[in-house]
């Protein structure tokens, strides 16, 4: 059988773009080289590339998203997309993607732009019953009253942009004073901004995918936070502990997952996605859900994989198949 190509496709214009090409070296160092030929392609602010092993650096050319490879136009059979933020996990890039008609890995541009912005995300899940702390919207171009804001959400409440990943801009205020600090902080990543009800529990995070139309749903992490809350040092820099499964009773792990479920459900999603909840007096609350969660060495996904008594080769081949069979 001949060998498809697949572009990992990593990087991005956004504050996680570092994290991005960590994932997608993940990627490219997991494939099955024997099934798939493949290339890694960085997406950033000075230029579209196909980067050789060896760092040579070839163009893309953005009409049909093909790159030279020793002499040979390639264009890819699958991508493989590990864009965190923008133009790969807001819709751009997946839109561009179905104008060629290319598979990708990730959900379509629609449910990537609703996802990505996270008031409109929830407004739309609220509706289908899936419960969310109490929120507030301030946009930088229109006049807000700290006070009103308070009123509605209370302390200690999370400030965060509405459209940005892996914590950037995000400040949890504990006292009224704070709360214009944390409005500019936020306001740095996105003049749209989400102010929430600090909802008091346990964080979990769970993965869910489909393979042949089926929805799969990982085992819950629970999230350990050195910090007040999963901020970036958290994240990546060791300060938390992530223990997979949850140490939470059977009947809130049944919970959770079909929650996690349901959200991927009631979405359309495809590919990979992750759903982080908090879990408030048995209850999960859904904080915000991923399309291209983080794949590199310290993320969630590899660790469920592996929890899931599957190795990377085999859920990454999978999901490339998937997609090749959805388009």
């Amino acid at each position: 059988m001949e060998k498809k190509n697949i572009a990992v496709v990593m990087g991005g214009y956004s504050s996680e773009f570092q994290i991005s090409l960590n994932s997608g070296a993940v990627v490219c160092e997991a494939l099955n080289t024997s099934a798939y030929n493949v290339f890694a392609v960085h997406i950033l602010k000075e230029g579209w590339f196909y980067v050789a092993e060896n760092g040579q650096k070839h163009a893309i050319n953005k009409g049909d998203f093909s790159f030279g490879v020793d002499g040979t136009n390639v264009v890819p059979d699958v991508i493989f997309n590990t864009v965190h933020g923008t133009p790969g996990e807001d819709g751009f890039l997946q839109a561009y993607w179905k104008l060629l008609n290319i598979p990708h890995t990730s959900p379509n541009f629609y449910q990537s732009a609703l996802s990505f912005n996270k008031r409109d995300c929830l407004s739309v899940l609220k509706g289908f019953g899936i419960k969310c702390a109490n929120s507030y919207y301030v946009n930088r171009e229109v006049a807000y009253d700290v006070d009103e804001i308070i009123k509605k959400v209370g302390l200690p409440c999370f400030v965060k942009p509405n459209r940005a990943g892996s914590s950037y801009g995000i400040s949890k205020v504990n006292v009224l004073e704070d709360v214009e600090k944390a409005l500019e902080k936020a306001f740095a990543e996105d003049h749209e901004v989400l102010i929430e009800t600090a909802l008091v529990g346990t964080e979990v995070s769970v993965g869910v995918y489909k393979l042949h139309n089926e929805i799969h749903v990982f085992m819950p992490t629970e999230i350990v936070s050195e910090n007040e809350f999963f901020d970036y040092e958290a994240k990546y820099l060791g300060k938390s502990q992530e223990i997979t499964p949850a140490r939470i009773p059977e009947d809130e792990i049944k919970k959770v997952q079909e929650e996690a479920k349901k959200v991927y459900s009631i979405l359309g999603m495809s590919g990979v996605t992750r759903s982080e909840f908090i879990i408030q007096n048995g209850e999960p609350y859904l904080i915000e859900t991923n399309t291209t969660p983080g794949l590199s060495k310290e993320s969630i996904i590899p660790k469920q994989v592996r929890q899931a008594g599957m190795n990377l080769t085999d859920f990454f081949g999978s999901l490339i198949e998937e997609a090749a069979g959805r388009f």
